[in-house]
């Protein structure tokens, strides 16, 4: 995990001095390290690094023997499989990251969907070549800018130069550019189902143990680090399964999972998320927050999440004070984003999509890079903290979307009981079908948050203004995100513009 930043023209050396500027935001990104280099006469990398695989070796940008060099911000889950294939003798590091320098090389921009894992990259080779990348689900941030021929990439707004800002938008998923080809999409967000079974007709049990299978495989490599790796646990039922699965992988290791939570004084969450570590015998900790730290932390979260989303802040919150905990104890931590979206956690899923499900799960996973896993991003690693996603694992949801609709319907007005039924003792069933709570709601953060702002944004500024926002609290997050991010559109980088 890291922070990146590239510059490429296709005719002039870029500004070094603009690009170290614009490393140095994103030092909160990578507080191990951080360097830089310029590749031929068109082109600057730069990269902070967070140390997770290859602790000694793995510095970027890493380069190869042709003088290809790359910056990559992620993991890549599938590196020993992708080593074993392309020879070991191409890699010159033990970096997970060397296996897309790797690939790319020997392979080209065709074959970055045999990536499996979460990242967002720049290289560039002396002869010219250049290109930029994003996983498929963008669970990796990467904005870019073009301004007066000069090419601007980066991990964050924050990095990208004031005189550029009004022309930074949001660098697609599953999209790679170069500079012959352009913008090319090189993977969906829902992968081709091709080769897995049709479930129709078959008994409800076989699609559960795939289902518990398919996620505890998931569990397991995105356990793959050189550090220590936690377990966001809110007690809801996806972050439950993962603490499960991961305790479970740790104690037959001999070691004991670290797990972490947060929400207001016995808020539900906290409540049950030490129900489940008590369960699951990990080594527990929780963070306590009230509205004075909730409201004296806005100003700190809106410029880390960089958005002004009331739905967004209200669970960035809880999270800034869990990713402040857990920076304490561990480097990496697993958490259950991506599993509503995947098994219909949602009410409105079943209220207004009851007839169109699957398209509809399918355009929320493709909208998640600019709202869950943007905020998931952000908060954590404002902290120096990496987040990973296991059921946005590229077979993960390739199994759950290849469901049919009825598995994900509600049973007597529980939602996911197929992923219930498929870790049927893995947790307590009072815990296992505890009924969802949104996690800013669960955390208590939202009864806290809401009341305050409509009690100092008057609905007559709320009348007046020309914000694009809904609500009174919305408009004080606003205001927070105009001072941190001046020059920015909000329609070319927010996802609730982008997908109107």
């Amino acid at each position: 995990m890291c922070g990146i930043a590239a510059l490429h023209h296709p005719q002039t050396r870029p500004d070094p001095s603009t690009g170290a500027r614009m490393l140095a935001e994103l030092a909160h990104r990578g507080p191990d390290d951080s360097d830089h280099r310029a590749v031929g006469s068109h082109a600057w990398l730069g990269h902070t690094r967070l140390s997770i695989v290859d602790l000694d070796g793995g510095r970027q940008p890493l380069t190869g023997p042709d003088g290809w060099a790359l910056v990559c911000n992620g993991e890549i889950y599938n590196h020993a499989e992708l080593r074993a294939d392309l020879g070991e003798e191409e890699f010159r590091t033990s970096s997970d990251s060397e296996s897309a320098l790797v690939l790319l090389r020997r392979r080209g921009p065709a074959a970055l969907d045999l990536l499996r894992g979460m990242w967002a990259l720049c290289a560039a080779a002396p002869d010219g070549r250049f290109i930029a990348a994003r996983d498929r689900f963008g669970i990796k941030p990467l904005y870019w800018a073009e301004a007066d021929g000069v090419r601007y990439f980066g991990s964050e707004l924050r990095a990208f130069p004031a005189e550029v800002r009004p022309a930074v938008e949001t660098f697609p998923p599953g999209c790679c550019w170069t500079p012959e080809a352009g913008l090319v999409r090189f993977a969906d967000p829902v992968p081709d189902p091709a080769g897995l079974p049709s479930w129709e007709g078959m008994a409800p049990e076989i699609a559960e143990k795939s289902t518990r299978e398919v996620l505890v495989d998931s569990v397991r490599r995105h356990l793959m680090a050189d550090v220590e790796v936690g377990v966001f646990l809110s007690g809801g039922l996806d972050s439950s399964i993962v603490a499960a699965i991961a305790a479970a992988e740790c104690a037959e290791a001999g070691t004991r999972l670290k797990t972490f939570a947060v929400g207001t004084a016995d808020s539900p969450d906290l409540l049950a998320a030490r129900a489940a570590a008590e369960h699951l015998g990990t080594e527990h900790h929780e963070a306590v927050f009230d509205a004075g730290r909730a409201v004296a932390a806005i100003d700190d979260v809106v410029a880390s999440v960089e958005s002004f989303d009331a739905c967004l802040m209200r669970s960035a919150v809880p999270n800034w004070f869990l990713a402040e905990l857990a920076a304490q104890h561990v480097k990496a931590v697993l958490t259950g984003e991506g599993a509503d979206e995947l098994f219909a956690g949602y009410r409105y899923y079943h209220h207004e999509h009851a007839a169109d499900l699957q398209d509809e799960l399918a355009r929320t996973i493709g909208a998640l890079h600019g709202l869950n896993l943007q905020r998931c991003d952000r908060v954590t690693m404002s902290y120096g903290l990496e987040a990973r996603v296991p059921f946005l694992d590229t077979e993960v949801v390739a199994h759950a979307m290849s469901l049919p609709e009825e598995v994900k319907a509600l049973e007597d007005g529980v939602e996911k009981a197929h992923l219930r039924r498929a870790f049927t003792g893995w947790l307590p069933d009072d815990l296992l079908w505890r009924r969802k709570a949104q996690f800013g709601t669960g955390s208590g953060a939202q009864d806290l948050l809401t009341p305050y702002w409509r009690s100092r944004v008057s609905s007559a500024e709320l009348a007046a203004t020309d914000a694009p926002v809904r609500t009174e609290e919305e408009l004080a997050y606003y205001r927070v995100f105009r001072r941190h991010l001046p020059g920015i559109r909000p329609e070319a980088v927010l996802t609730r513009f982008a997908t109107a």
